[in-house]
């Protein structure tokens, strides 16, 4: 197990090299790095909820459901586990806040939000999202807030959300 986490580690760190200099690479993984940020999805969903269509509060809700189920898995998962962060100066505010790094909050958000948008539609939504959510989870590891192994669970981790959540609605006629 120590030689995959050695190796994780390491080709996490690679990917975080290409980024260390500052340019439009660099812009582009932080804006995108970001954008999975709970604050900024919950901005989003919340208007929705009380402004939008019949199409677009049913959206936010479920939305909001698959935030707060991901969230609530990951930070289990992360009590649990306890693997440190990559070293790093970028994203403080994450290592203060957080300073677990397995697995990867902002991909099981990320994968969730795209698996259910998959489900709901409509198809410029599903298609923004679907190519949106990769690139987030790639972006965490570039710019070395996780490693390979927590991006990958995490993108585990939403997709299992989102299926329980397509599931629970299907079986009980939820949202």
């Amino acid at each position: 197990m120590e030689r995959l986490f050695a190796a994780d580690a390491r080709a996490s760190a690679r990917l975080a090299q290409r980024a260390a200099r500052p340019g439009l690479l660099r812009a582009a993984a932080i804006v995108l790095a970001h954008s999975g940020d709970s604050p900024l999805w919950l901005a989003a969903v919340l208007p929705a909820l009380w402004l939008g269509s019949a199409f677009w509060r049913r959206e936010a809700q479920i939305g909001l459901a698959g935030i707060a189920l991901t969230a609530a898995v990951v930070q289990l998962l992360k009590l649990t586990v306890r693997r440190p962060r990559p070293e790093g100066l970028w994203g403080q505010g994450y290592r203060k806040l957080d300073p677990h790094s397995f697995p990867s909050g902002h991909a099981a958000r990320a994968a969730a939000l795209a698996a259910l948008a998959l489900w709901l539609g409509p198809p410029w939504w599903t298609a923004a999202l679907v190519i949106w959510a990769p690139l987030v989870s790639l972006a965490r590891v570039v710019m070395g807030v996780h490693y390979l192994s927590d991006v990958a669970v995490g993108v585990a981790v939403g997709l299992l959300c989102a299926a329980v959540l397509v599931a629970l609605s299907a079986g009980f006629g939820a949202f």
